[in-house]
């Protein structure tokens, strides 16, 4: 007896992965966050698959539908958006199941920050700006622990996505300023990364709040911030350099 949890990607129908579209496609029931994931990713359902959309169920009644199909014999999918890793709540299911003697596969997702990353064609890790990417959220009603708050990692000056948190944007930039960062820091919001409605808003710490005030957006979109948006100072990787050798190429130095 098997779940399997699967993530459906930022948006896009055509990120999913190959497996994840596998499993669908053979679903007997799928548990899909209805809220957050594009319907036309369900369409790689059969007609004849239960799907139930767990964004107006508790805990309690989606571990219910599961553990009911999986009972009657029934392959079952949750269905996750993004990564099912990151900002899933996905480890509160699995415990449960787990202690129902259902055992558990994780088929991993692109998140809203690869698919971000992709539309505005821009690197993470520009070698010379930062080689470290962080993944946050501010805290609200979910707690982040003390030394995570966002003015202790704004100190790294690395590139920084933000999860969860356009809503409140104002403590967003108060906070990342509170912790070094220039005003001038590029700052990108990708409103529904991937999707045919998917918007880009780009500015600095100074004005992308007024910018994203007049669009009227207020959830669904991704905070990129960081160097890496808009320098055409990096230095170019050693990889492909002619005097560098590796493990498949001599050098011209070497030779």
């Amino acid at each position: 007896m098997k779940v399997y949890f699967v993530g459906a990607g930022p948006g896009d129908p055509d990120l999913i992965t190959k497996k994840g579209e596998k499993l669908l496609n053979t679903a007997d029931t799928v548990v899909y966050t209805g809220s957050l994931i594009n319907p036309k990713v369900l369409d790689f359902t059969s007609s004849s698959c239960e799907l139930y959309d767990s964004s107006g169920l508790t805990k309690e009644e989606l571990i219910d539908i599961m553990l009911k199909a999986v009972e009657n014999d029934k392959l079952v999918v949750r269905l996750h958006t993004g990564d099912p890793g990151l900002y899933g709540a996905i480890q509160e299911q699995i415990d449960v199941l787990q202690e129902k003697g259902i055992t558990t596969d994780i088929v991993p997702g692109i998140s809203a920050y690869q698919g971000a990353m992709a539309t505005l064609k821009r690197e993470l890790t520009l070698p010379g700006i930062t080689q470290t990417v962080i993944l946050t959220r501010l805290a609200k009603k979910t707690p982040v622990p003390e030394k995570e708050r966002l003015r202790y990692l704004a100190s790294h000056q690395s590139t920084i996505c933000i999860y969860l948190s356009t809503h409140i944007l104002r403590e967003v930039i108060s906070e990342l300023i509170e912790g070094g960062m220039s005003i001038d820091t590029p700052v990108t919001v990708v409103y529904k990364a991937t999707w045919p409605e998917e918007q880009v808003i780009s500015g600095t710490l100074n004005d992308i709040n007024d910018k994203v005030i007049e669009s009227g957006i207020k959830k669904t979109a991704l905070i990129i911030v960081g160097e890496v948006l808009t320098s055409d100072s990096y230095t170019d990787s050693y990889l492909y350099r002619s005097d560098f050798t590796h493990g498949y190429r001599v050098g011209d130095s070497n030779e």
